[in-house]
């Protein structure tokens, strides 16, 4: 049984007021803000019974008003990046604001993370939901968009819906940061990764996929079998994991599948994470640097937490070989993502 219940939380001026929304079950506890959608924090059980929590954060909503890493929060309309901000939807082209690089990432200067969405309690859980006008952040069409999260037991359920009045491209995830240690340990260098992927994406010096899908054997990003972090990031070019591995190829059918796995044995933390999205960006938090500071004063640092962004493949507004991104009327966009904590 999961208790919901919710609270003002704070005031954005010009904007409105956030709400708190807190699910509880036996085993975890999780609080949702109506700004970003963000999963504030995901409280689980160790193997000792200490409860803590592992998701990075703010300690107040002027942390996630002025947030630009996207703790857990929804990004959209497109999450990832588009090469150039630059897409071609019928014929008509699209220029986005450039904010990552060369690139667009994560939906825009303001894009669904910086809104507030409007909730509702639903059974286990809330649901979100928000319009995005035609023409927001340069994207084409009017999109009605919901995401509804529950609470059963230990595992978290992620289901986002949308339709859209222009054919638009759309790649909607949550942008949660993990430390299965707690959100205030140093690493996650003594945490064990394993990805169901055969293949990944390898990408150009500004990350963008250069279109080649590679097979992950005898790679460093061959996450098949569990590896421990710390020694495989010595072991990946660049400064850590931000790629996507490959759930599922172009054509397959949608249904839901196990895609990562995360261990931490010193507390017996592990996420398991399933969804029907055909990607998922596996992210090392390179680019933390200090310099922010979360909850209870905690300075997050390069590689102190593990982002599982399940979606599609980056760019693919742009790629022709990768799974379609678009959205047309009458359509529905569906997805459906699981968190699960248990212990070991």
């Amino acid at each position: 049984m999961t208790e919901v219940s919710h609270q003002q939380w704070g005031e954005v001026s010009g904007v409105g007021s956030v709400d708190l929304w807190i699910l509880q079950s036996s085993q975890v506890r999780v609080e949702v803000l109506t700004l970003g959608a963000v999963i504030r924090s995901v409280c689980s059980r160790g193997k000792h019974g200490d409860m803590e929590d592992i998701v990075l954060g703010y300690a107040d909503l002027e942390g996630y008003v002025s947030d630009k890493r996207y703790f857990g929060a929804v990004v959209g309309r497109v999450a990832n990046r588009i090469a150039q901000g630059h897409f071609v939807v019928e014929g008509k082209d699209y220029q986005l604001d450039i904010n990552n690089g060369p690139n667009a990432l994560h939906g825009g200067l303001r894009g669904f993370s910086k809104a507030i969405w409007l909730a509702t309690a639903v059974e286990g859980g809330v649901q979100l939901s928000l319009t995005s006008p035609d023409g927001d952040q340069g994207y084409p069409g009017e999109v009605q968009v919901s995401v509804t999260y529950t609470l059963q037991g230990e595992t978290l359920t992620a289901e986002y819906r949308a339709q859209s009045t222009k054919t638009t491209p759309i790649n909607l995830t949550n942008h949660s940061y993990f430390n299965l240690a707690g959100q205030a340990a140093a690493d996650i260098y003594d945490h064990e990764v394993s990805i169901n992927a055969q293949s990944y994406l390898p990408v150009d010096d500004t990350s963008i996929p250069t279109g080649e899908i590679r097979a992950v054997e005898g790679s460093p990003f061959d996450l098949r079998k569990p590896v421990l972090i710390g020694s495989r990031l010595k072991e990946v070019p660049g400064p850590g994991f931000d790629h996507n591995f490959c759930l599922s190829l172009p054509g397959d059918p949608w249904m839901r599948k196990h895609a990562a796995r995360v261990c931490h044995p010193a507390s017996g933390r592990v996420l398991e994470v399933s969804t029907s999205q055909p990607g998922v960006q596996f992210y090392t938090a390179n680019f933390l640097d200090g310099s922010i500071t979360g909850k209870g004063g905690t300075r997050y640092r390069k590689h102190s937490s593990f982002c599982l962004e399940t979606q599609n493949w980056p760019d693919a507004v742009n790629q022709t070989s990768f799974p379609d991104c678009l959205l047309r009327p009458g359509e529905e966009y569906r997805h459906i993502t699981c968190f699960a904590f248990t212990t070991v």
